[in-house]
């Protein structure tokens, strides 16, 4: 992207962006370099595409060309952005959280669906970016909801999520090890009305196959054991005593992985449904607990 650096129209550098990215086989690359020259110019896509007379400046230039090197070298898109939209919020993306997909808003659908009338609280395992727990606490007002991470960097960034949302106080954060984050004695006594999680679940041979877009982002976040299913065994295993009477599970599943969890949620005491995603994919696996 060398003549990126001359003073070239909006047009001119979003054709040379969109060929250098679609060489380096960049799906949408003219949608892409739209977001880049976006963000390099701090502005909207919008307001870029009505002003196609705008002229860049030498440094706008090799910005542009420094970001379009980031992406075609496989660096996510939205790690060059940082920011990610999700059911409305406007999330902040780093390397150390996984980066939400269209997929899991699905999964807030779901877990919407899942919660009684009424008061109610929920509890995100793995909040990462906060994209659940934040969009429940946004879409369902009063309710309460703790979001528990393993990663200290992971929370600081769902924490800035809070913030920058207008949701501080709305979602409660601890640190640690799933169910090990509340302590021997968490202070809902009655238990939880939703346990929510979006676990990893690639096997390691999944996760050497991805893009290298997709490498860029935790590992651990996206390995979910040999199997691809040891965290859904450790969600369900421990469910039941952090649920409340007629309480629910929802957990994102890859799309090969319906049955096996469907069998684990079954072999923990649930009564278990997969739901299949827009793309015709099982994605969810929905389980409730009997009312007893």
């Amino acid at each position: 992207m060398a003549t990126t650096t001359g003073a070239r129209t909006v047009p001119a550098a979003l054709r040379e962006a969109a060929t250098a990215l679609s060489a380096r086989g960049v799906e949408d690359a003219r949608l892409e370099a739209e977001c880049l020259l976006a963000h390099v110019l701090g502005t909207d896509r919008l307001t870029l595409l009505l002003a196609p007379e705008r002229a860049l400046t030498a440094p706008e230039g090799a910005a542009l060309g420094a970001a379009v090197a980031r992406r075609a070298g496989g660096t996510p898109l939205q790690h060059i952005l940082g920011t990610q939209p999700f059911r409305g919020l406007t999330l902040a993306v780093t390397p150390d959280v996984l980066i939400p997909r269209p997929e899991t808003e699905e999964v807030v659908d779901a877990a919407l669906a899942a919660l009684p009338a009424g008061a109610a609280n929920a509890l995100d395992l793995g909040t990462g970016s906060g994209c659940i727990a934040l969009s429940l606490a946004w879409e369902r007002p009063g309710l309460a909801v703790t979001a528990v991470d393993a990663s200290r960097a992971a929370l600081a960034v769902a924490r800035e999520n809070a913030r920058r949302n207008g949701l501080d106080g709305a979602v409660r954060f601890l640190e640690g090890d799933l169910y090990g984050a509340l302590g021997p004695s968490h202070e809902i006594s009655r238990g939880f009305d939703l346990i929510v999680s979006n676990p990893p679940y690639l096997t390691p041979a999944e996760w050497l196959q991805t893009p290298a877009e997709v490498r860029a982002e935790p590992r651990a976040a996206l390995v979910g054991g040999a199997d691809g299913l040891a965290f859904y065994r450790r969600i369900f295993s421990g469910a039941g005593a952090h649920l409340a009477p007629g309480g629910a599970v929802v957990v994102e599943i890859g799309w090969t992985q319906g049955d096996a969890v469907a069998r684990i949620a079954r072999e923990a005491g649930f009564a278990a449904v997969v739901t299949k995603d827009l793309g015709g994919r099982d994605r969810i696996v929905t389980a409730r607990r009997e009312r007893g």
